[in-house]
């Protein structure tokens, strides 16, 4: 028997959130009250119901339409997709209409502002390991025995790892013919150089610098910065990895959305 794929339904969160709404969208994706009103609240597009087949997802899609949301319908291998090699910046020279990227290897990447569709400006959790070397004195038993019982201590020298979370802000470049970015810029993985005098002390302020100079090199694109603020998915099986991934995803596909309507609100 073929397997069916998880099909979803995502919505983008109402500006206005009406009783009456709330009990029109349960009775839509079957769900109660108080479980719907979580799921159309926040501000980013939130997987709203799982589905065995298209058509059951579509069916579900046009009743949610027709109450004036914004929907998103997608299988569930589009959206765990694993990104490709991700192209991921170390320099950028800023110029009128465009900005040139070169990566770590020294391969070069250009984006025009004509084709920059959307910029999400996000934060990352990382964990990062360090290695701790401590030195403690040990009472050396074989030295001890032979002074007959006086202590003899020796230098030992330990080495433990910790773990600690490092937050790290990210910029993500999009075209229109894709929801992968083509072009990835983390807050730690930049060389700040090319700023020249405009270089400060701090990568965040760098960041925010950087973030400034895009978005007026590419004043037509959207710029989404929701995903600065803690989020989530409801996606069965998701490891805690993969939720910027979807989200950067589901934003995409919203701004599509919004897109075709005529707007990117």
């Amino acid at each position: 028997m073929a397997r069916h794929e998880i099909v979803h339904v995502a919505i983008a969160p109402p500006h206005t959130l009406e009783a009456n709404l709330i009990k029109e969208v349960a009775a839509i994706v079957d769900k109660d009250l108080y479980g719907t009103r979580l799921l159309l609240s926040g501000n980013i597009p939130r997987i709203i119901a799982h589905y065995d087949t298209m058509q059951m997802a579509e069916l579900t899609d046009q009743g949610l339409k027709a109450l004036g949301l914004v929907t998103i319908v997608c299988k569930d291998s589009e959206l765990r997709k694993p990104p490709t090699q991700r192209y991921r910046a170390h320099i950028l020279k800023f110029e009128e209409r465009a900005v040139q990227f070169w990566d770590k290897s020294g391969q070069a990447r250009r984006m025009d502002s004509r084709n920059a569709f959307l910029i999400i400006n996000g934060r990352m959790q990382n964990y990062v390991e360090t290695e701790l070397t401590s030195t403690r004195m040990k009472l050396n038993w074989p030295a001890t025995l032979l002074t007959g019982g006086i202590p003899i201590w020796r230098k030992v020298r330990e080495e433990t790892k910790d773990k600690s979370v490092q937050n790290e802000c990210f910029l993500r470049l999009y075209d229109r013919m894709s929801p992968e970015p083509g072009v990835e810029i983390l807050q730690y993985d930049l060389d700040y150089s090319f700023l020249g005098a405009e270089m400060a002390s701090t990568s965040f302020a760098n960041f925010s610098t950087i973030i400034t100079k895009i978005r007026d090199t590419f004043p037509q694109a959207v710029f989404d910065d929701r995903l600065t603020e803690p989020y989530g998915v409801d996606i069965p099986f998701t490891a805690p990895s993969d939720i910027i991934e979807i989200n950067c995803k589901l934003i995409y596909l919203y701004h599509q959305a919004m897109s075709s309507l005529g707007s990117s609100v």
